[in-house]
Order: C-alpha cells, then structure tokens, then sequence
C-alpha cells in the first residue's frame, strides 16, 4: 500500500440540507391578519370600557374614540411583534394606522356626498337643465323653473379662467423648472404668496380695477378673472412638482442627440408628464369651480339666460345656490340643494373628462401607462 493511499484523507460528510427560504411579504393580508385586527380591536374596546367607564371619573365619545384607538394600535403591534417580530409589527402597526386615517378622513366625504344626493335629487329633472328662474317666483314649487342660466354661466367663466389659467401656469412651472434664471425666486415666491390670497381678495381686485377704475361692468368674464387668479398658483405649483418626477436622464437623452432644449421640453418633458399635468388642471378647477364671494362682486348673479360672457350680469351654479339659501323658503332651498347636486356632478364630469384626456399619455414616474 502507498503512501498517498494512507494520507488520503477520507470524504466530506455532505451539508445538511438548507430549509427553503419563506419570503416575509409585510405587505399581504391573509386571515390572521384581518383576525388579528378584529381581535385586537374588541379587546382595546372592551379595555377603554373598563377603563373610560368604570375605573376613570371620564366621560364624553370623543376622549372615548381617541382612546379607544391608542389602545388598538398599541395592542395590535403587541399581538403582531409576538407573532412576526418587531420589525413587520412596525411595517403593519404603521400601515394599519395610516388606513385608519384614511378612512377617518374619507367618513366626512362620504356621508357630505350621499346628504346632497339625498337631498338634492328630489328635484332634479330634465327641466332643472332647460329652464330658468324667469317666471318663478319665491313661492312656487321646488318642480317648476331649472337653473340652466347658472350651468351656463358656470361652464363659460370656469372655461375663460382655465383658458387664461392653464397656459400661464404651465408655462410659469416650464420656466422655474425648465429655464431657469434670476427671476425663479421672485417668481415663486409671487405664487406662494398668491395661495394664500382669499377668494373675497381676488373678487375685490377684479372688482376695483375692471369693474369700478376701467368701467367695464358685471360680467362672467370679470368673474372668470378672479377665478384665474385662484385657479393660477394651484396649477402652477403643482405642475412644478410634476416636472421635477420627470427623470433627468429624458433631457440628457433628447440633448444629446441634438435637440435644442425648447424641443426637450416640447416633446419629451410635457409628454412625459401630461397625466400629471392634467391632475395640475383638475386641481385649479376644484379649487375655483365652487366659489361664491369672487362672483358676487364680479357676475353680480341674473335670473335671466346670458350666453355672452363679456357683456351683462350672468348667474352660476355657486351664485344660484347661494341666492336661493338667502331667501329661506322652502322651495328655493330645495332648488339650492337641486343646484348643489348638478354642481357636484359637473366637477364629477369634468374630471372623468380630465382623466380620459390624460389616461392615454405616459406617466409622471417617466413610465407609459
């Protein structure tokens, strides 16, 4: 026998097997969890009762509520941290308490939208939206006249402001993201300082410089400027922070290739970010659509049709609404709850129109939808 074959050193065990790996998804909701929520919750109840009700000389539902909710969430990353670990019971406590927000924050919505469909729905009709208020008085029914003035005046001054509006503040945000310079700052700060402006401060500006200092009288359009100069710092501030998610590596692209910036901005930013864009404009919009003090110094309010913008007082749904709440009958404030109903729907249809326009451009995120 050789050498070698004594100092041949003998063969390895083999490794023992290594368990699948099981990857931890914090994100997914299985039963337990949903049990484990439930449970956690009817304990938390169960202890504020003992604690709110009995132990503690307290009272009233709001200190209730809020306790009662420290107590879930504090018993939820307890039961969670026993079970997954301290980590994941952190992932999901926070989770569950931004849901909770969430759906805190969207009761009132709820229960504000189902009360005007409710109350408003009663007397809505084909002739709420061919008719005026013309021939009826006071004291007629809530059934007889129809507030087609006030949903033309609506749709024409917030059409003239997002005219006026959108191009500006697009191009403002083109130019303090895009272009640059040394009036970037005086720019924005401008239109910060324009958020803040009340909506009663841009109906009195439109009022004194338009309408008393150059003579022009009521109008939709004197109502349309003082509803650009709401509409303008929403679309402008939030257009800027849509381009700044546009990636730099799309204008690197098209400026290596040759093109001039004006053509990267053309054809690569502005597609790019379109659906944001559009969320820019519906912004604007729902900020403007429903404001009542700017239109009474500016539109001044008409019972009468008048499809011309630019000459005459008109009415709007905002205006209709309001003049109908002041005289407190009970048929005109059936109609302003009427009014209210159509003027939601109009800012509901508006924006399924604004998404549609947008659905088919490429995302903020720089991907294609």
């Amino acid at each position: 026998m050789s050498i070698e074959t004594l100092t041949e050193p003998s063969p390895a065990p083999p490794a023992p097997a290594r368990p699948t790996p099981v990857p931890i998804r914090p994100r997914a909701v299985r039963r337990e969890d949903v049990a484990i929520v439930v449970a956690s919750a009817g304990s938390a109840l169960a202890l504020t009762w003992l604690l709110y009700e009995r132990l503690a000389p307290l009272s009233g539902g709001i200190g209730f509520v809020i306790m009662w909710f420290a107590l879930f969430i504090v018993t939820y990353w307890v039961v969670i941290r026993d079970i997954e670990g301290r980590f994941i019971a952190t992932d999901k406590t926070i989770a569950l308490s931004i849901g909770c927000v969430a759906v805190g924050l969207m009761i009132p919505l709820v229960l504000i939208i189902g009360y005007v469909i409710v109350k408003g729905i009663k007397y809505l009709n084909w002739a709420f939206f061919t008719q005026t208020q013309a021939a009826v008085g006071p004291d007629s029914p809530a059934s007889e006249g129809g507030a087609a003035h006030a949903i033309v005046g609506t749709l024409e001054q917030v059409g003239l402001a997002m005219l006026v509006s959108v191009p500006l503040g697009i191009g403002c945000a083109v130019y303090m993201n895009e272009v640059g310079g040394r009036m970037v700052r005086p720019v924005r700060l401008f239109v910060d300082a324009m958020s803040g402006v009340p909506s009663i401060v841009a109906g009195l500006f439109i009022f004194t410089v338009w309408i008393l200092g150059l003579g022009q009288g009521f109008s939709g359009f004197a109502a349309a400027l003082a509803l650009t100069i709401l509409m303008l710092p929403t679309i402008t501030r939030t257009s800027e922070e849509v381009l700044r998610l546009v990636p730099d590596g799309l204008r690197e692209a098209s400026l290596a290739v040759g093109a001039t910036q004006w053509r990267t901005t053309w054809n690569v930013v502005l597609p790019t970010a379109r659906s944001g864009l559009v969320t820019a404009v519906i912004l604007g919009v729902a900020r403007a659509i429903g404001e009542t003090a700017p239109l009474i110094m500016t539109a001044f309010g008409a019972q009468l049709m008048n499809v011309n913008p630019f000459a005459g007082a008109q009415s709007s749904l905002p205006l209709f609404v309001y003049g109908a709440y002041v005289l407190n009958t009970t048929s005109e404030v059936a109609r302003a709850w009427t009014g209210a109903l159509v003027l939601m729907l109009i800012v509901l249809l508006l924006f399924l129109i604004a998404r549609a326009v947008g659905r088919g451009g490429w995302g903020t995120g720089g991907g294609q939808r």
